[in-house]
């Protein structure tokens, strides 16, 4: 509603600006002082006085109307009065009034917390840079890799995300019943609505969007939606990925005084941030995926059911905001267990065996993954096997000395420099 209210009298003050427009007279500056309060001092009894009238309305924006003649009437403006809303569709208002609540949710609270998030995760990626890490593909063990570099991937592929919300353009129109300008031409021919609309919108630091119908079609909307979900899409593997690591022993959780873990298991400390995360972003999820199949579809040039539905973008970044913070609160309590992370590479020497065949196939044995394969698959190996092995190997001796030095925790490539 206050919203709403922001795009009337700005609108009323814009009309007051073209010269052409000569029934409504230039805002002075006391006047425009005039409308900033009443957009300033907006309460909760105005939105009561709203919906007071919108009893007998049955319509929200002409409500909104209404309340502000009301105010108007009080005040030396109310010579303009019969120009609030004038020759605009209820969608011309409401389009504008959720455009500017989603620029401010995106600058103001969905920006600022995200790039919280991604900061915790780049701090450690940082820190644990080279700290090596036994990787699984497919649950199974794999070449290691370092746990800075498992959590830059994380970092890397939210920032992209991040730049993306920043970026998102946000869209708005101001055109009328059909987005013809029919009402305002057949008022004021002379006038060029097209710049006056494009003009408008901008003053309100959104995008204007010249092909519409009735309604602005909602695809920066889902643009932003998409963005959000795959954000949170990423942050939900990243969740998942450090509930399993906790698991494993990899993290120890921080104990906090007072704190239960378990009604009946005292010495438990579950893992509840990432999991309330976890479950934040599916219910945000559902609800953007929804909005982001609905919102672009509108029966010719406009139906209702887009109205209902856009009430519900709170929600839907609510739940993805409250993910947010879990997420941070469970990677602030992430303790690295060294001792457990060096003692399953030392377990798990067969990783080893694609450096192994790497070098053999360099120095031109044909069947160098066939005797890995023969060695190693589902066998039990230890490092003093496998250094036998490669001391049998017919390899120069600078290629040879060099593997019988490797050890899984040394496996690990250029991991730490890829964490930029």
């Amino acid at each position: 509603m206050k919203y709403r209210c922001v795009v009337e009298l700005k609108y009323l003050a814009a009309l007051g600006n073209e010269v052409k427009i000569k029934k409504v007279k230039k805002f002075s500056v006391a006047e425009k002082k005039l409308i900033e309060k009443i957009i300033k001092n907006f309460s909760e009894k105005d939105a009561t006085r709203i919906k007071t009238i919108e009893k007998t309305t049955n319509h929200d924006v002409k409500a909104v109307e209404y309340f502000l003649a009301e105010k108007l009437q009080k005040t030396n403006l109310k010579n303009r009065i019969s120009f609030l809303h004038f020759a605009l569709t209820s969608e011309d208002i409401n389009n504008l009034a959720y455009a500017l609540m989603h620029a401010g949710a995106v600058k103001n609270v969905l920006l600022p917390e995200i790039k919280k998030v991604h900061a915790a995760i780049l701090q450690r990626a940082r820190a644990w840079k080279k700290i090596p890490l036994l990787s699984r593909t497919h649950g199974q063990t794999a070449t290691p890799t370092t746990l800075g570099k498992e959590f830059f991937v994380f970092a890397e592929r939210l920032r992209r995300k991040v730049e993306g919300i920043k970026n998102q353009p946000i869209l708005g129109k101001l055109s009328g019943a059909t987005g013809t300008f029919a009402a305002h031409q057949i008022a004021y021919p002379e006038v060029n609505w097209k710049a006056f609309a494009q003009k408008f919108i901008r003053s309100l630091g959104l995008q204007p969007n010249m092909e519409t119908t009735q309604i602005e079609p909602h695809d920066w909307n889902v643009e932003l939606c998409d963005k959000v979900r795959h954000a949170n899409n990423i942050l939900t593997d990243l969740a998942r990925d450090s509930w399993s690591y906790i698991s494993l022993a990899y993290f120890k959780l921080k104990k906090k005084e007072g704190e239960v873990g378990s009604s009946t298991m005292p010495h438990k400390v579950n893992p509840i941030d990432f999991e309330n995360a976890e479950g934040n972003f599916g219910v945000a999820n559902a609800l953007l995926d929804f909005l982001s199949n609905k919102l672009p579809i509108s029966r010719l040039q406009r139906d209702l059911t887009d109205s209902t539905v856009l009430r519900n973008c709170g929600v839907a970044f609510g739940h993805s905001y409250l993910g947010w913070q879990s997420l941070q609160n469970g990677i602030s309590k992430l303790e690295v267990n060294k001792a457990k992370l060096l003692e399953d590479l030392r377990d798990n020497p067969e990783v080893l065996a694609e450096a192994i065949q790497t070098v053999l196939r360099k120095n031109g044995e044909p069947q160098a993954y066939e005797k890995l394969k023969k060695l190693t698959r589902g066998e039990k190996l230890t490092i003093a096997k496998i250094q036998e092995f490669v001391a049998d190997l017919k390899l120069p001796k600078n290629e040879k000395e060099r593997l019988l030095k490797l050890t899984p925790a040394k496996y690990v490539g250029i991991a730490a420099k890829l964490v930029k």
